[in-house]
């Protein structure tokens, strides 16, 4: 968006912007594209966790466009995940994480010692149909769930 001369400035949410010390876990979720894995681990988080938790996801390479089958397979459990879109991660968001999972972006990933890991292998859904993408989808399920169990945060029904 341009801002022309005079205009009060446009605001662009900052993702760190109002994290305290709250002791809400947060996680970041990184694939290569941004466009599947990383989004439905994030629309399965924000849905189960609600306030919380707080998650972000990432690329190393963001898409044009979240992949149309994974909205559609999310669309199906009444998960929306519509609003999203692919986007690079920053130093700034990693380091600012409890837990980084990662899904197949191999070396790209970001590594700084001491934050706490998760390498999630799944394939990757680009290119997939529905049929395919569902039983990805299901396993993303049951991986936040149980991260979910691990950061001591009780799913919503």
């Amino acid at each position: 968006m341009n801002e022309s001369p005079g205009s009060p400035p446009v605001h662009r949410p900052d993702p760190l912007e109002g994290r305290i010390s709250d002791a809400k876990p947060t996680v970041l979720f990184l694939c290569t594209h941004n466009a599947g894995r990383s989004q439905m681990a994030l629309g399965y988080f924000n849905h189960l966790a609600g306030d919380r938790g707080v998650a972000w996801s990432g690329g190393s390479e963001p898409a044009n466009e979240v992949n149309p089958s994974a909205v559609r397979v999310m669309a199906e459990v009444g998960i929306d995940i519509t609003r999203e879109f692919p986007k690079p991660w920053t130093d700034e968001i990693v380091r600012a994480a409890d837990v980084v999972v990662t899904m197949g972006c191999g070396d790209a990933c970001p590594f700084f010692p001491g934050k706490r890991y998760e390498n999630w292998e799944l394939p990757d859904p680009a290119g997939q149909g529905v049929d395919a993408v569902r039983p990805i989808r299901d396993d993303i399920e049951q991986r936040v769930r149980r991260l979910l169990d691990e950061l001591g945060v009780k799913p919503a029904d």
